[in-house]
């Protein structure tokens, strides 16, 4: 991820968990807490412990993320990139709090006419391949609920769009024809295409450093025709190391109503 992608991600992510932005711009962002969002990120379970038990008015902690070389005027706040603590802390949690959600685009009404919002099923995934070595990809799939029309990198059309909680005044949803559960199959039958199409080079090269350091390892006990407890745990230990697995892992999803 790039810098300008995660302040992005930061931006959607406070703003959906409700938190106030108190100052913010191209380069880093103040933002109140919650106290649900207190909880996760700040660490501080004794004092909640002790504001439930005494009753004492709550206090929820601030927080200034920097993405960018611009500083906060104090001076103070937390650099975020993509390999620090702190981001993948927002990452687990927004995995845990809205694996799935339901959003609807805030359409500008034109007229008089209510605004019709279309269904769409989107599912973020990954794609694992591992063997000694990993390599990970991230798909994101859109899916109208009503035509079927299929779409990828959803992700980043949702990115451009202004989205709410609630349906917007002078809008109404459309019934969907397709229902998740039938949506999320025909999903993952695009992705098995996508895993199936794609190069497994990877691994046979895996399959072949496995039979190189099996091959070094019957030397060791070439003449052995009992072989010793070690032999069979580190035979062992080569197939869990280079045997080729694909694992595909759903992140999150949800349904949007877009115009």
């Amino acid at each position: 991820m790039q810098q300008h992608e995660i302040h992005r991600f930061l931006e959607r992510y406070f703003t959906a968990n409700e938190c106030e932005m108190v100052e913010r711009n191209f380069s880093y962002m103040k933002v109140q807490l919650t106290i649900d969002l207190d909880k996760v990120l700040m660490n501080r379970p004794f004092y909640w412990h002790y504001q439930e038990k005494t009753g004492a008015p709550p206090n929820p902690m601030a927080l200034t993320l920097v993405t960018g070389q611009q500083q906060p005027s104090d001076g103070k706040g937390e650099f975020i990139h993509f390999g620090s603590p702190r981001l993948h802390q927002i990452f687990s949690s927004a995995k845990k709090l809205a694996s799935f959600i339901r959003m609807y685009e805030n359409a500008a009404r034109q007229g008089t006419n209510h605004i019709p919002l279309n269904p769409w099923l989107c599912l973020n995934v990954k794609v694992s391949y591992q063997c000694d070595r990993k390599k990970d990809s991230i798909l994101s799939y859109g899916l109208h609920l009503i035509n079927g029309e299929i779409q990828s990198h959803f992700h980043e059309t949702l990115s451009q769009k202004l989205l709410t909680k609630r349906i917007p005044d002078f809008c109404y949803t459309l019934s969907p024809l397709i229902k998740p559960i039938s949506g999320i199959k025909r999903i993952e039958n695009i992705i098995t295409d996508y895993i199936e199409q794609d190069d497994h080079s990877w691994a046979i090269d895996a399959r072949m450093r496995w039979k190189e350091d099996e091959d070094l390892l019957e030397s060791f006990y070439e003449g052995e025709l009992d072989k010793p407890e070690s032999y069979y745990v580190e035979k062992e230990a080569l197939k869990t190391q280079y045997d080729p697995v694909v694992s595909v892992d759903i992140i999150n999803g949800g349904l949007f109503y877009l115009q």
